[in-house]
């Protein structure tokens, strides 16, 4: 049995994200081979961030994840090259509603309920938020957690949620503070005062000159 305490890379993430997303959404070209799985994990669309991996970084990134049992490789008679599966059911035991809320979370980073819910539709049409909000409610109840809620951003509406297969995720924190407009304003007083003093200094140094001029009309 997998072990359900995993620390993933970057670049493991994303693999495995994108080894889940092609399964539900191309049954027909999955497993993937080297190639196809490069290609999904740089994919320009449905990707936060977009990223360059080269093959070699995915060959890293499947060695990894099969030595936490969530991929392996799979031998087929059709093909004499290699593909490769992942094993996300073995290790979590998810249903399809988890999976497609955690394989969205595993590409694009933490998001909101909202955001989730049509992001996931290919994969699992969820009837409403309730019904998106208890499935990341099932992800963090597990033991350990996979998920967890993020400290609501000002100015919005619903919190953020993101997956913690690779680590606690550090929380939103707030820009410094602006200065409050009372000391805005005395800023502003004493840099007037400082131009308007160096505007008289340029008007004298002005006179003195044409008068040390006219000593020699």
């Amino acid at each position: 049995m997998p072990t359900m305490n995993v620390l993933l890379s970057d670049n493991e993430v994303r693999a495995l994200g994108a080894l889940v997303e092609k399964e539900i959404t191309t049954p027909d070209y999955y497993p993937l081979s080297l190639n196809a799985l490069t290609n999904a994990c740089n994919q320009r669309s449905n990707r936060d961030p977009v990223m360059s991996l080269t093959e070699s970084d995915v060959t890293e990134a499947l060695e990894g994840l099969r030595d936490k049992r969530l991929a392996r490789e799979v031998s087929s008679f059709d093909s004499r090259v290699p593909k490769y599966a992942h094993q996300l059911a073995d290790a979590f035991n998810f249903d399809r509603r988890e999976t497609a809320v955690l394989c969205v979370l595993l590409l694009r980073g933490p998001q909101t309920p909202g955001e989730l819910r049509g992001r996931t539709e290919r994969m699992y049409a969820f009837d409403d938020l309730p019904a998106v909000e208890a499935a990341l409610h099932h992800l963090a109840e597990r033991q350990p957690p996979l998920v967890r809620q993020l400290p609501r951003r000002p100015g919005t509406k619903e919190s953020r949620w993101a997956h913690l297969l690779a680590g606690e995720v550090e929380a939103w924190e707030p820009p410094p503070s602006v200065p409050d407009a009372p000391a805005e304003d005395e800023r502003v007083r004493r840099l007037e005062a400082e131009v308007e003093e160096l505007r008289k200094e340029v008007a004298g140094l002005k006179q003195q000159l044409n008068e040390f001029r006219k000593q020699f009309e």
